[in-house]
C-alpha cells in the first residue's frame, strides 16, 4: 500500500534520482532518428513527456512544443520538435495500440503535438487519472514518485528555455528523467495492489 500524501519536509529529505540510461537528442532526420524509431516501436511501454518554452508574461507569444521525450527502461530519446516537426514515424507511434505510452497530464501534452501535426493517440495512461485506485491523492509527478519509487526527482529545469540552441546537460537529464520516471512508476503501479481512494462518507 502507498501513503495517500506527502508532507514537503519528507519530500526534501529523500535522495534525488535521475535516470541513468542512455540519452539522445534529435533534431533531424537521418541514421540516428531512424535507430530511436525501431527502438521506442520495439518496446510495450514508454515513458512519454513533452516541454515547451515557458512564457513569463501575458504580452509574450504562447510557445508551441518544443522537446518530445520518449523513454524505454535502459534509453531515452528526445525529440527537437521544433526543428524536426512531428515526424509521421513519431505519430505512429503515439498512434500505436500495441505501445503503451505513460504520462503525466498526457491530453495537454497530446493537444500540443497535434498542432504540428494530426495523430489519433492510442494507450495512454495518464498517471493523475489512476493513482487514485491504489490510495494516493497527489498528483505532481514529484510527488507522485516519491510516494511509489520512493526518491525524489529534481525540477529545476522545469522553466528553463527548452528552445535553445542548444540544451543543456542538465536540461537533457531532467527531460529525459521526466519521462523515465512516469514509465517507472507504472510499471510499480501493475504490480501493486489497488486499494482506491474514499471519499469522506467512505465511499471509493
Amino acid at each position: 500500500m502507498f501513503v495517500e500524501t506527502i508532507a514537503k519536509e519528507e519530500l526534501e529529505a529523500m535522495e534525488i534520482a535521475a535516470f541513468k540510461g542512455r540519452i539522445q537528442v534529435i533534431d533531424s532526420e537521418g541514421e540516428d532518428f531512424d535507430k530511436a524509431v525501431r527502438y521506442l516501436s520495439s518496446r510495450k511501454v514508454l515513458g512519454f513527456d513533452t516541454e515547451t518554452r515557458p512564457c513569463f508574461s501575458s504580452s509574450q507569444p504562447r510557445y508551441g512544443v518544443a522537446l518530445l521525450q520518449l523513454s524505454g527502461a535502459a534509453r531515452a530519446y528526445l525529440f527537437r520538435i521544433k526543428s524536426l516537426g512531428m515526424h509521421k514515424k513519431l505519430c505512429s507511434i503515439l498512434a500505436n495500440p500495441k505501445i503503451v505510452k505513460v504520462g503525466a497530464a498526457v491530453h495537454d501534452d497530446i493537444r500540443g503535438l497535434q498542432k504540428y501535426r494530426h495523430f489519433e493517440p492510442a494507450s495512454f495512461v495518464d498517471l493523475q487519472r489512476i493513482v487514485g485506485d491504489y490510495g494516493i491523492r497527489d498528483k505532481s509527478v514529484k510527488k507522485m514518485s516519491a510516494i511509489i519509487l520512493g526518491f525524489r526527482i529534481s525540477k529545476v529545469q522545469q522553466l528553463s528555455n527548452w528552445e535553445a540552441d542548444r540544451l543543456s546537460e542538465a536540461q537533457v537529464l531532467y527531460a529525459a528523467t521526466d519521462a523515465w520516471v512516469c514509465r517507472q512508476m507504472y510499471m510499480k503501479l501493475l504490480a501493486s495492489e489497488k486499494c482506491p481512494l474514499q471519499d469522506a462518507n467512505g465511499q471509493e
